[in-house]
């Protein structure tokens, strides 16, 4: 079995694999979702942006119910903790998804404009709201969460809903919710022709203008005006889970401090920035697939610079840094990790053949001919 260090550093960046897994697969249709009341102008032209992710947006959502038990069984201290903490944010999110099930399966069982109307704004509720609170949730990680923990390790949450909701992690916000949108534009345009991928590629260059704006102005504000975290004590990567016993600090721009440590690192903002204007190129010069291909780049470079940044550091603690989580003492047991390591080695690949071969089987432009031929079948 590998030794305990390095399992504590593989699931570091499998839980990122995961999350950015969960960001492109079920992202694109969410951002579908988001731009539905306003790509579509009629009821078949809805109907033909809902038959794009309508077959395969449930069997995406495996990579969000994935990531958070491999949150929960690698780190079960963040799980806990995170759970606490952003309650009602994590309820939010949910009554959010409710719409897009319902939303599905109801929306087109009557033939009534505002029967239909009423559940295409419920998917844009079920797909713009997520990414928003997802986003958020991380500019609060990045600016450390009012938590602490007592001797016996029980963790407590000294915030509130709406100081959540502060200046930065509202433009983290937009980042996420830009990010999104332009990866379910970028996914419409390739599956859709006509007016509808018109508009989406207007959508796409709107939504790509403001993630990089937006992705530059939180980098600029991270950078000179919110403190990072400093480990100032030693801290044995080998140990058992304890987040007490370490010292931290906080230090303006310490979440720059791995760029100048490691300055390969700057390849992963980079990417995200290269990415974007990438699928933006190959959209423009109608090259769909290459473009989604590099949208999906584009998210792995933004959600990995906030973990390349943060590293070690998972969910850090503005009211006791001391009780901040890393990566090296908020995880699960050496046995647990290493059984989980090998689960995902057999079984990762499955899903990723399986998913492979259902979008290479449901490929192809949805069209409005299409929708009307199949009018009983169709979403």
């Amino acid at each position: 079995m590998l030794d305990y260090p390095t399992l504590k550093l593989i699931w570091w960046v499998l839980v990122g694999v995961l999350l950015i897994g969960f960001a492109i697969m079920d992202g694109h249709d969410m951002g579908v979702g988001t731009l539905l009341p306003f790509a579509g102008r009629s009821d078949v032209e809805r109907r033909v942006i809902i038959n794009t992710v309508g077959p395969h947006w449930d069997g995406n959502q495996v990579w969000f119910i994935t990531g958070g038990g491999a949150i929960f069984a690698a780190w079960p201290l963040v799980y806990a903790t995170a759970f606490s903490g952003f309650y009602w944010a994590m309820l939010a999110v949910l009554w959010a998804l409710f719409f897009r099930p319902v939303g599905f399966d109801y929306r087109s069982k009557l033939n009534n404009p505002t029967w239909r109307s009423v559940w295409d704004w419920g998917l844009f509720v079920g797909g713009a709201v997520p990414p928003l609170i997802f986003g958020v949730a991380f500019g609060n990680l990045l600016q450390g969460v009012p938590f602490h923990f007592d001797d016996d390790l029980r963790s407590t949450y000294t915030g509130t809903f709406f100081g959540l909701l502060n200046p930065f992690a509202l433009l983290c916000g937009v980042v996420s919710s830009a990010m999104i949108t332009f990866h379910g534009a970028v996914y419409l345009a390739h599956r859709t022709e006509g007016h509808i991928q018109a508009r989406a590629r207007r959508a796409a260059n709107w939504a790509g203008l403001v993630l990089l704006l937006a992705f530059s102005a939180a980098g600029v504000w991270l950078a000179r005006g919110i403190p990072g975290y400093v480990l100032a004590s030693a801290l044995d990567p080998a140990a058992l889970p304890n987040p007490l016993a370490k010292e931290v600090v906080r230090s303006a721009g310490a979440w720059m401090a791995n760029y100048h440590r490691y300055p390969a690192t700057v390849a992963v903002p980079a990417m995200a920035y290269c990415a974007v204007l990438a699928a933006l190129a190959w959209l423009r010069a109608g090259y769909t697939l290459a473009a989604f291909g590099c949208s999906a780049l584009a998210l792995a470079g933004v959600i990995g610079t906030a973990g390349v940044s943060m590293f070690p550091f998972l969910m850090p603690s503005s009211s006791d840094p001391r009780s901040s989580l890393t990566v090296w003492d908020s995880t699960s047991s050496h046995l647990s990790l290493g059984i989980m390591f090998w689960a995902t080695l057999i079984f990762m690949p499955i899903v990723i053949a399986y998913t492979s071969w259902a979008y290479k089987v449901m490929s192809g432009k949805v069209t409005t001919a299409y929708v009307r031929k199949h009018d009983h079948s169709a979403y």
